[in-house]
């Protein structure tokens, strides 16, 4: 079956995918719904982060004109265990504002797009780790970490040691790959502000590639997970 998998374009050196790829946005619901028409998609498999929530309505929205079946390819949130000190927030603003008001330190594991509102609004020092660098941070209010995930547990606790860090701010993404953070800091008995996923309309959901692959009429030869290094942010038609 011909696919194209498709990328936003927010990272300069994404992950190569054996399909062809395309790179970009397709200009709202109405810009998709006019890419699928040409390109005579089938199906559309939205396989972005669970926080790329514009994305994910478009293509709702884009694939209810037109027609063509869609299914979100999401992998499972991660859920609090024995010694996990999280405290659940809705959003990146209501996270800003459950932090300390006394200067603490903090890992930020947000993404580098939401950062500035937090080194503008609060008066903490703040970890960031990013997949490419580019950001830079004054020394008195942070340090910038470049590195890209899946990330593992003795690196994690490594990086919260040094950094002496006190709090994590994270997003509910889910997967292995990006969880060590979270294992850091029950092993560190640290408290995590977890922001939870954006509300979406409902759609078919799958949870691994086995069963996007069946929804296609694929045969699956392995039962793989969701990918747990953050997806494309555009939705890859198929």
């Amino acid at each position: 079956m011909p696919a194209t998998f498709s990328y936003a374009g927010r990272t300069a050196q994404p992950i190569a995918q054996p399909l062809p790829t395309r790179v970009g946005g397709f200009g709202g619901p109405e810009g998709l719904a006019a890419y699928l028409r040409q390109q005579r998609v089938t199906h559309v498999i939205d396989a972005t982060h669970p926080f790329a929530a514009q994305m994910s309505r478009h293509a709702i929205q884009a694939c209810a004109q037109t027609g063509v079946p869609l299914l979100a390819l999401q992998r499972p949130p991660w859920r609090p265990g024995p010694g996990d000190r999280w405290h659940r927030v809705p959003d990146l603003d209501a996270a800003l504002h459950a932090l300390p008001t006394t200067p603490s330190r903090v890992f930020l594991a947000i993404g580098r797009q939401h950062v500035q509102p937090f080194l503008q609004r609060t008066p903490h020092w703040y970890l960031l780790r990013i997949v490419e660098p580019g950001l830079e941070v004054p020394p008195q209010r942070g340090a910038v970490v470049v590195q890209r995930g899946p990330y593992a547990l003795e690196g994690d606790l490594a990086l919260l040691r040094t950094h002496r860090i006190a709090w994590v701010v994270a997003k509910n993404s889910g997967g292995h790959g990006g969880q060590a953070k979270l294992l850091a800091a029950r092993a560190l008995g640290l408290p995590v502000l977890l922001i939870e996923r954006p509300a979406l309309p409902p759609r078919p959901i799958a949870e691994t590639v086995a069963e996007a692959l069946q929804w296609l009429g694929l045969p699956a030869h392995e039962d793989r997970a969701a990918p747990s290094a953050d997806p494309p942010t555009d939705a890859p038609p198929a």
